[in-house]
């Protein structure tokens, strides 16, 4: 064991330029969400640059740094897909031979009729939307009727908002489950994710009782290898939504990037050996999907002051390791995720600085250190522990 700590931390949707084959994922330009950022002003990312961020690849407005403290380079998704549950089942070495369904035009009739019969209530929605929107559109209606409103993204997604004092938390986590058990093979959607509100029209809000039904992944991806090492794991976010808790040994919900950040310090300080692995999901969610630069700026921005308390946090065998699912990038004119090489970077007081990594592979490489480290091995991806240490 090189490294007795390992903080893996997910920039949601931060990626670092387009992959070759963009437009095959239905990209209506090539998506560079790092870099488009980077052109409309300067970013104010002093610790991400002396890490190395801008010795990845050129941007705009950031001098690469003439001796990086971290060692340096970028992900290709090798999997076919740009979202979060094929990004992050490909870092813990699962490569999918086809990707998850999507539903650009809603789910069809004959299984939304299957799906209503089931819950004893018809649906309003079923198309592409974005969920505050939705709900501004449909919310009275759904209050009215008792109806959930059905909607997916650029995800492949079959999401259920509800009012809570429509759709009591229990019966919406219900209705979430009875979708799971409908939506397999060809419809085996990558999540299903309960969505609720709460609030007077028009002054909706999402609560945080969010909860993500997700397809199980394979046996034998990396947190079921740590597990049966006894390797601590302690999620933050929405990591083990993602994983449904497999090999988790603690999760640690988050509300936002700020609070995920906290909560990552807190996972850090209750583990002496483990991984503490963590989605920062805001970047994403809030800014990406809303073609938000500016907001998507200020998180980048926000990360980057936080970055001196968490290596303040970091013992003398630690590993810190920065990277992202896919790409979202929120100057284009579509609102979908896009197909990005993510960057990455490893660090600690023990870690090699200013070591370019070049082009990996795979997300899994990320998978494969990690699982070396701990004295284990996963399917997928080829390690760069012996280059950082």
């Amino acid at each position: 064991m090189v490294f007795r700590r390992v903080a893996w931390i997910v920039l949601d949707s931060v990626g670092i330029g387009a992959m070759p084959d963009w437009q095959a994922f239905g990209d209506d330009m090539p998506g560079d969400t790092l870099g488009h950022c980077a052109s409309l002003r300067p970013l104010r990312l002093p610790n991400l640059r002396a890490l190395g961020l801008a010795n990845i690849r050129p941007l705009e407005h950031l001098e690469p740094a003439p001796h990086p403290r971290a060692s340096f380079g970028r992900c290709t998704l090798a999997s076919p897909g740009k979202d979060t549950t094929t990004g992050h089942w490909e870092m813990v070495g699962i490569h999918l031979a086809k990707p998850f369904p999507l539903y650009p035009h809603g789910f069809p009739p004959d299984l939304m009729a299957e799906f209503e019969r089931r819950i004893g209530r018809g649906t309003l929605g079923n198309f592409a939307a974005s969920g505050t929107e939705i709900i501004k559109q449909l919310g009275d209606e759904h209050v009215a009727t008792g109806k959930p409103i059905i909607y997916t993204s650029a995800d492949s997604v079959f999401q259920i908002a509800a009012h809570e004092g429509v759709i009591p938390i229990p019966e919406l986590y219900r209705i979430c489950e009875i979708a799971r058990a409908l939506l397999t093979g060809p419809h085996e959607v990558g999540r299903v994710i309960a969505r609720p509100f709460e609030g007077q029209s028009p002054n909706f809000t999402r609560t945080t009782n969010r909860h993500d039904y997700a397809v199980p992944p394979p046996a034998g991806m990396l947190l079921d290898q740590l597990s049966a090492g006894n390797v601590p794991v302690v999620s933050v976010g929405k990591i083990a939504d993602i994983f449904l808790g497999r090999g988790v040994t603690k999760s640690l919900k988050t509300k936002t990037n700020a609070d995920g950040m906290a909560k990552t310090l807190e996972a850090l300080a209750s583990i002496d050996t483990g991984l503490v692995f963590v989605n920062l999901v805001d970047f994403d969610m809030l800014y990406g999907h809303r073609n938000d630069p500016e907001g998507y700026s200020r998180a980048l921005e926000a990360v980057d002051a936080w970055l001196p308390q968490l290596d303040a946090a970091l013992g003398p065998e630690d590993l810190v390791v920065l990277t992202a699912d896919h790409g979202c990038d929120p100057t284009t004119p579509s609102t979908d995720h896009s197909r990005e090489y993510v960057p990455l970077l490893a660090y600690g007081p023990k870690v090699r600085a200013g070591t370019n990594l070049g082009t990996r592979g795979s997300l899994a490489d990320i998978g494969q250190t990690v699982a070396q480290n701990f004295g284990t091995s996963i399917q997928a991806g080829v390690s760069f522990l012996d280059a950082i240490a």
